[in-house]
């Protein structure tokens, strides 16, 4: 959602719309979006004192946000299965594809950009570096309470680390989401097309593809291999979600507590 000014190249209707994204890029944004502020949520109540003493309920919470990364995971899976993986690949490659126009853009030069711009570009591999982290370091936590071997040094330090960035990053995201000279680009993630004339002002390198034939449907055999990955997707998140939740709850609030040390008798 970042714009910078740039070079409007071509007069275009007000009222006609381009398409910008598809539906399974749309799912995947919302999916990320979602699993990331329930799992900000139930992570502050855990490193906050002051919202621990509110919600006392630590292993509740704790579960709770060790579901929320599993349900992430699994949803992310599902998505590479059922989605649409030629456009998933295209927009990785544009993330991914910096020019000579993005590092003026991102220089604070005004630079004709395409259907992500620089600053667009920056975010998504930041936001997609730190998912890395955020699983790497989360389960060394989970592991290290278990097993002393994985309680490595910085591993508390990193997790925090990632969340003040992640968050300072969607926060900057949700504003230029809602910004007024920004706010059209919102349409292309809620109903997937954008006015022409905004893509003319602020994507002036982007040529939208005209629409493409409806593709054959896949065959019955293919459709069912599929779902049958899908299902092994879903039967493995649901009993990996069931005992992490059922592990912290024992762990933490089932276990009942050690026994009052009694002194000698003298």
């Amino acid at each position: 959602m970042t714009a910078m000014p740039g070079s409007v190249t071509r007069t275009v209707s007000e009222d006609r719309r381009v398409t910008r994204f598809g539906r399974t890029e749309r799912t995947l944004h919302w999916l990320h979006a979602t699993a990331f502020f329930a799992m900000l949520a139930t992570g502050l109540v855990l490193y906050l004192p002051m919202l621990a003493q509110v919600i006392s309920d630590r292993p509740l919470m704790k579960a709770a946000h060790l579901v929320a990364a599993t349900a992430w995971l699994t949803a992310l899976l599902l998505i590479a299965v059922l989605g649409d993986r030629r456009a998933l690949g295209r927009t990785r490659r544009e993330l991914e594809r910096f020019d000579a126009d993005d590092v003026r853009w991102l220089r604070g030069r005004p630079a004709p950009q395409g259907r992500f711009n620089a600053g667009q570009k920056a975010h998504a591999v930041v936001q997609a570096s730190l998912a890395v982290l955020f699983v790497v370091s989360g389960t060394l936590l989970w592991l290290g309470e278990r097993d002393t071997a994985f309680r490595l040094p910085g591993t508390i330090a990193l997790h925090d680390v990632a969340m003040y960035v992640a968050a300072t990053l969607v926060a900057g995201h949700v504003y230029m989401a809602f910004a007024p000279r920004t706010r059209p680009s919102l349409d292309g993630m809620l109903h997937g097309t954008v006015p022409a004339a905004y893509v003319a002002e602020h994507h002036a390198k982007w040529r939208p593809a005209p629409a493409a034939a409806v593709p054959p449907a896949p065959s019955a055999g293919r459709r069912a291999g599929r779902a049958a990955v899908a299902a092994v997707i879903v039967t493995a998140g649901l009993a990996g979600a069931t005992l992490l939740v059922r592990d912290v709850l024992e762990g933490e609030g089932g276990a009942p507590p050690p026994p009052a040390a009694v002194a000698p008798p003298r």
